[in-house]
């Protein structure tokens, strides 16, 4: 299979503009005769079903939720990125384009990004005439602020909801179309499959999870926006019923998955508590613009942190990256707090967290000036810890977050399987092997509002479609095969319940494929995932029926899917010797504990093909080729 990303020719700044204008269009009376279906409603999903309605295209909108207002997009904190420059301080397009692709380690298209950073400043007009609350100065702009791996303040935020505003903007769009009948809602559908037929995607089929019926939707294209697979670690800060299962069954039928070993590991997360959690909580990166991150010089010290003088206390961020100080890429920061965690510097009950230190700014801005900034955080922060970040630091420890990895995509974010096009965090395309803070709203909404409705367009224009409806034999195989699979799991009956196996499972990741990788970890990981695979599959209990609403069983599905897919991304780690971003292998280091990448044999996206469960899957790489910027050792001093 040789791979064509479709990039187009010509200057990076014009490759866009020059690419939607030889897309072909259809005329607006005849986009009604068109229907995709869109599987999620986070911001890519929501933003994507609403312009494509607003088009005049039929939508049919899938989510798991009761609501499209609980997608995981509301989690998110900090803010957007765009860069718009009202501080004045020296940003462009190029600039952000040149931040992301550093901030990715030099593994992402250089084309893609571009179109990112170009496309972001629609975003935030957008979002105004939306309605979205963000922040603002006194004379009544826009307020921005900084996020790591910048040297700019380019941040939309809206205090620490940013994801919230921003979600009930698109869902607001969404509800819009919805009231004209252009969009389809349906509410509590799982999608367990894709449906192909002669060689397009036409269709998923899905577990109504309210009775436990299995459901056929079909349309002329599919648009998959179901987000990231953190919850392969178990412990993350992703929601917990945030999962791969879309994706992966995609992956089955034919689309091949892209960087599967690239996972973001985010600095500021509140640390485990116990061996009970199912989560772990984030606390927004944009903290770090005003919270200074430190551990104790000495081991073991046993003082409150409030009694250790400043010259007990290593900032030892601002001691290694004096330019970036705190504000170091989430890759970076991670790293170096595991490195004081593991020279025996961590505070709290586990050792394993470090300070982040709010004093200075209290002290010079006051609190009111925290309170209007990050308020609800702090709330939430001693709502779970029970401590008050205002009058003594918050711990914070790294913890499972985003995954830059994803289902491969063209320049037209569309699969190697015809008319499948997959958006936001679902797909591979922009982040390379680290995502910068606030990027992840933008590419969602950028996808959404402002790529996809040109280049779906234009798939459709150029393609017949034979009538095709749920009785095709395509379907019925489909829904047969997923009935097949739920009546398997019903019928193990064993001992074990599904968390147990999930729990399992995410300790060999974390431990094995987690924050720090070698050989020996990931060999174990491939031996040991198959291992806990087996056992599911003999022992897994899963009580009640599978006729009506059974939550144990919706997360059976997605574990079975995790017990594939973790092995996957297992394998990909080891065949990639070399260290870059979020992949870091203990072998493939600087003198200085940096990451020691390998451009020479793997300047490339590696994109897997699915063989076969027990068997190895197949490696197709993309070169990529950066004419802009130039690959160096990343440095953030």
């Amino acid at each position: 299979m040789k791979l064509n990303s479709k990039i187009p020719g010509g200057p990076i700044e014009k490759k866009w503009d020059d690419h939607r204008f030889h897309l072909k269009l259809i005329n607006p009376a005849n986009k009604r005769k068109y229907t995709v279906v869109v599987v999620g409603t986070g911001l890519a999903g929501a933003s994507a079903a609403a312009s494509l309605a607003e088009l005049g295209y039929n939508v049919i909108t899938l989510c798991y939720h009761e609501s499209p207002r609980r997608a995981h997009s509301i989690a998110a904190q900090g803010g957007i990125n765009a860069p718009k420059n009202y501080t004045n301080d020296g940003d462009s397009v190029y600039r952000l384009f040149y931040d992301t692709v550093k901030g990715g380690d030099y593994r992402a298209r250089e084309a893609n990004v571009y179109r990112l950073a170009q496309v972001s400043g629609s975003i935030i007009d957008q979002c105004v005439a939306q309605g979205v609350p963000f922040a603002r100065e006194y004379g009544g702009l826009l307020d921005n602020r900084s996020f790591g791996g910048a040297q700019v303040s380019r941040t939309f935020y809206a205090r620490g909801q940013t994801g919230q505003q921003l979600l009930l903007g698109a869902y607001s769009a969404m509800v819009r179309q919805m009231d004209a009948g252009k969009v389809k809602l349906f509410a509590r559908r799982e999608m367990l499959d894709l449906v192909v037929v002669d060689g397009k995607a036409r269709g998923v089929v899905c577990r109504n999870l309210v009775n436990g019926s299995i459901e056929s939707y079909v349309g002329d294209a599919v648009i998959l926006a179901t987000g990231g697979y953190g919850n392969v670690f178990y412990l993350s800060t992703n929601a917990m019923m945030c999962n791969g299962s879309a994706t992966w069954r995609a992956h089955k039928k034919g689309a091949l998955f892209g960087n599967p070993c690239f996972t973001q590991i985010h600095p500021t997360c509140i640390p485990v508590s116990s061996g009970h959690q199912s989560k772990l909580t984030l606390m927004s990166e944009s903290l770090r613009n005003d919270g200074r991150i430190w551990v104790p010089k000495a081991k073991d010290d046993k003082r409150q942190a409030t009694d250790i003088p400043e010259s007990d206390r290593d900032y030892y961020l601002e001691r290694l990256y004096p330019s970036f100080g705190n504000l170091v890429p989430r890759d970076v920061a991670s790293r170096r707090a595991k490195e004081m965690c593991d020279k025996g510097l961590g505070v709290g009950p586990t050792k394993l967290a470090v300070y982040l230190d709010f004093a200075d700014t209290i002290k010079r801005n006051g609190k009111e000036y925290i309170e209007e900034k990050y308020g609800n955080l702090f709330d939430m922060y001693q709502q779970i810890t029970g401590e008050n970040a205002y009058v003594s630091p918050m711990r914070i420890y790294p913890a499972v977050h985003y995954t830059m990895g994803g289902l491969w995509v063209d320049y037209n974010l569309e699969s190697t399987i015809p008319g499948m096009f997959v958006l936001g965090e679902a797909n591979f395309s922009d982040h390379g092997a680290n995502r910068l803070g606030a990027s992840a709203l933008m590419q969602g909404l950028a996808d959404g509002y402002f790529i996809i409705p040109y280049t779906i367009g234009d798939y459709l224009a150029s393609n017949k479609f034979t009538p095709v409806d749920t009785s095709h034999a395509a379907f019925q195989d489909a829904e047969k095969g997923l009935s097949a699979m739920t009546k398997k799991l019903m019928g193990i009956n064993g001992k074990r319940t599904v968390d147990d196996f999930h729990k399992a499972l995410g300790k060999v990741m974390w431990d094995d494929v987690g924050m720090a990788r070698d050989a020996k970890s990931l060999k174990n990981a491939i031996k040991e995932i198959p291992r806990i695979r087996e056992e599911f599959w003999k022992d897994v209990r899963i009580p009640g029926s599978d006729g009506n609403f059974n939550q144990e069983l919706e997360k059976a599905h997605r574990v079975a899917d995790f017990l594939e897919l973790g092995e996957l991304m297992a394998r990909d780690a080891l065949h990639r010797k070399e260290s870059c971003g979020g992949h870091f292998r203990q072998e493939y280091q600087t003198a200085d504990g940096e990451a020691l990448r390998d451009d020479k044999k793997f300047s490339y996206v590696a994109a897997w093909e699915f063989k076969g469960v027990d068997k190895t899957p197949a490696l197709h790489k993309e070169p990529l080729k950066f004419e802009y910027v130039k690959p160096a050792q990343r440095s953030y001093k």
